[in-house]
């Protein structure tokens, strides 16, 4: 197996051929959506501050970001099954682009609702992104390496995590008192990226890769090994399904309230020095996570990887919640880098054997990412008064998706 995949290249087409032109194009949807995630993070501290909004009030952010995977996630993959990936990528580019200038007249006014209507709109375009381009970048190549493929372009929406604190700090948070415009130019700058690359979907034919095609035998994950069975009687994807909601609670609520930790823990470090240490400390080591992840998968299995992460966060939490200086701090931060790989790889594990079912079982994949929606809520509740204590949510998630990494994810 490892040698047909060296022969062959982790983007060879069926026929011989190659599908890294429609991976790179794919793989830049991931840093779009990862630049759009990464600006939330930002969000969180101007609302409790422009808005006066405690901890679990600015928990809203990611609620009507969040939210929107629950409602969107099956009816993009209804869409997707009916009208095919490329068409779907396309209407989620367009709705992204309506919800980016939606920021501007919501500056208007003097409440955060209209701002939370425009962040709930650019997640219904994600979201039909996200149901597309993640079970799209499995299938170009062979079916050994499709971990790694979606690794691989994860690693680009890890670079847009980086880039959403730093450049939504420097104009968000660093912008001067009374700015009203000032969460409107980062997503000026998104809406206007989203429609050139919309312009290249409408232009460039990509693959057709249908599940129970000829070519989908080769190309997909493992071809379904047991045709009887309804989505729901694959205990591995409903194990993964549980293990991405876990997944998305611990990385939305950790994501989320960075800087709120940092700043209590160091009382000396400004918000704008937080949304850098964001940046460089937080999400740069998940790109790096997730660049060095896609190349570990060729020598390691993605469970036993994914376990002896989970493990890893599970040990950062407990530095995190004894809130002990700098040691929690660089807990934080090193929490990030073992983090980077497991939303890709719970998700490549989750659609194995699921043949005639992938596209659906990918729907509710990306669904699960609904699980972030309460998780900053929650998290400062429970750390209104003291941050660190709310870090023990996502401990308990990492707990459960190690289970998943050494036990859960076998395909019965």
């Amino acid at each position: 197996m490892k040698n047909k995949e060296k022969k062959r290249g982790i983007f060879s087409s069926p026929e011989g051929g190659s599908y890294l032109f429609p991976f790179i194009l794919i793989s830049s949807l991931f840093l779009m959506w990862g630049f759009a995630h990464g600006l939330l993070d930002v969000l969180n501290k101007h609302f409790q501050e422009a808005f006066t909004m405690s901890k679990a009030e600015s928990g809203l952010v990611q609620f009507s970001t969040y939210i929107a995977y629950g409602l969107i996630a099956f009816p993009a993959g209804i869409f997707m099954r009916k009208y095919g990936y490329q068409k779907g990528i396309i209407l989620g580019l367009i709705v992204y682009a309506i919800g980016a200038f939606s920021f501007i007249p919501a500056a208007y006014g003097t409440s955060p609702a209209p701002f939370l209507v425009a962040l709930f709109i650019v997640a219904c375009g994600l979201c039909v992104l996200e149901t597309a381009a993640n079970p799209y970048s499995t299938v170009l190549g062979p079916k050994e390496s499709s971990s790694r493929r979606l690794n691989l372009s994860q690693s680009l929406n890890g670079l847009g995590w980086v880039l959403g604190p730093l450049i939504g700090g420097h104009l968000i948070l660093g912008a001067e008192a009374g700015d009203t415009t000032a969460l409107t130019k980062p997503y000026i700058l998104i809406g206007s990226c989203v429609l050139i690359i919309t312009i290249l979907f409408f232009f460039v034919k990509l693959p057709d890769t249908k599940e129970g095609s000829e070519k989908i035998q080769d190309a997909a994950p493992t071809a379904e090994i047991f045709p009887q069975k309804s989505l729901w009687k694959h205990k591995h994807f409903v194990l993964a399904f549980i293990a991405q909601i876990m997944y998305m609670i611990a990385q939305t609520g950790i994501f989320a309230l960075f800087i709120n930790y940092v700043m209590e823990l160091d009382s000396s470090i400004s918000k704008v020095d937080a949304s850098r240490y964001l940046a460089f400390g937080g999400m740069a080591l998940f790109m790096v996570g997730r660049l060095s992840g896609s190349f570990l998968m060729a020598r390691f299995e993605a469970n036993k990887l994914l376990a002896v992460y989970a493990i890893a966060c599970v040990i950062c939490m407990v530095l995190v919640v004894m809130n002990i200086g700098l040691i929690s701090l660089v807990a934080l931060c090193v929490c990030f880098f073992f983090m980077s790989i497991m939303f890709p790889t719970i998700y490549a594990l989750g659609l194995a054997g699921m043949g005639t079912h992938t596209k659906k079982a990918a729907s509710f994949l990306t669904m699960a990412v609904a699980g972030g929606a309460f998780s900053a809520i929650i998290m400062g509740a429970v750390g209104e008064e003291n941050m660190a204590i709310g870090f023990i949510i996502p401990l308990i998630c990492f707990v459960y998706i190690s289970f998943f990494g050494l036990k859960g994810y076998k395909v019965r």
